[in-house]
């Protein structure tokens, strides 16, 4: 009996022992790594939505009433400087030549008259400028008469591409009223807005920036083959959105391009002095980024941080952690706001060593 009891006890003994081990297994302070944020000067690509617009495109208009009588053209054409694109029935026009050159006439015939009589001393030179005078007018009248005439024929003002033409042959056409329009697309403009942080950056880091070169990513997400240029930066920063706007110019020799379309310019942003972690670090709720910070007493806090751009690794801070923060590299999926942990402190430069990007 005394050995079944002593027996039992070493098994209480040995359970508790076994319960102790695994209590302190559990509790074991899991040891993370740490580091800090690096200062680098850097550039990064950064892709703004925009507008494209032809070198060159203006709405045809008829600039007089009138049947539209010919169309020489057809949508989608193109046509060269000068080219006969429509016709406004003329007769009328060509009518009203016709009576205006007849007035020049019988003006000449009483200027003649006029200018004989006065060389007698027949009639007063005041009658003679008064002959004179009629004449300019007529002479006036006649060139009225043939720029209404040639105001029928609409020529193209330059080189380009036929939009579509809503009218059909027949239609009255009111002055003013829209033929067409047409597009110059040997070179078309991208329009873009940037904020006022990376305005300040591109026009002040000329070092950084090298040239103006841009590219132009496509709606079918392929990056155009000719670079384009940045050569307008507008005078004035929209008041609402606190962006201005620039302006690149793209060759477009393969008429690939056309007016209203739409795609990306893909622009480096130069950065100086640029706060970078690596993009590991980080974990995203609800589309905003989050690091989990070590305070002082070695507990964690997470906190919501800004990004201006990214690189292959690493993320650039706008804010939301300055260069003294200690924050987690590793271990990061296993963290909790609050917990107390240990850690290995590793340096920035180390850290940057393993990642794919290094500083520009």
């Amino acid at each position: 009996m005394k050995k079944i009891v002593v027996l039992t006890g070493i098994i209480a003994v040995l359970s508790l022992f076994s319960c102790s081990n695994k209590k302190e297994e559990k509790a074991e302070v899991v040891k993370f790594t740490v580091t800090n944020a690096a200062l680098i000067d850097t550039s990064f690509t950064k892709e703004y939505v925009s507008q494209i617009k032809s070198v060159r495109n203006i709405e045809i208009r008829a600039q007089e009433k009138g049947f539209l009588q010919d169309i020489y053209v057809d949508e989608g054409q193109t046509v060269h400087a000068g080219q006969i694109l429509f016709r406004i029935m003329p007769k009328m026009y060509e009518a009203e030549l016709l009576r205006a050159q007849a007035e020049q006439k019988a003006a000449e015939v009483e200027f003649l008259n006029a200018k004989t009589l006065s060389d007698k001393n027949v009639v007063s030179k005041s009658e003679l400028q008064l002959a004179q005078a009629k004449l300019e007018q007529a002479k006036a009248e006649v060139a009225i008469a043939k720029l209404h005439l040639s105001f029928t024929e609409i020529k193209a003002p330059f080189e380009g591409t036929i939009d579509r033409i809503p009218k059909k042959l027949g239609s009255l056409i009111d002055e003013g009223e829209l033929l067409t329009s047409l597009s110059d697309n040997s070179k078309v403009f991208a329009y873009y807005n940037v904020s006022e942080p990376e305005y300040l950056e591109y026009e002040t880091n000329i070092k950084g920036r090298g040239n103006a070169a841009v590219n132009l990513k496509l709606a079918n997400n392929q990056i155009l083959k000719y670079s384009g240029k940045v050569e307008v930066i507008e005078s004035e920063f929209d008041n609402e959105t606190g962006n201005v706007a620039f302006r690149a110019s793209f060759p477009n020799p393969d008429k690939l391009l056309k007016n209203g379309e739409t795609g990306k310019v893909v622009m480096k942003v130069p950065v100086k002095n640029a706060l970078v972690i690596p993009q590991k670090a980080t974990y995203e709720i609800q589309d905003k980024i989050y690091v989990f910070v070590v305070d002082k007493n070695n507990i964690l806090k997470s906190r919501e941080i800004t990004i201006v751009g990214e690189l292959p690794d690493l993320y650039i801070v706008r804010s939301g952690l300055s260069q003294s923060d200690r924050f987690l590299i590793e271990g990061v999926q296993n963290a909790k706001d609050d917990d107390k942990i240990k850690y290995d402190y590793q340096k920035p430069g180390e850290v940057m060593s393993h990642l794919k990007l290094q500083a520009n």
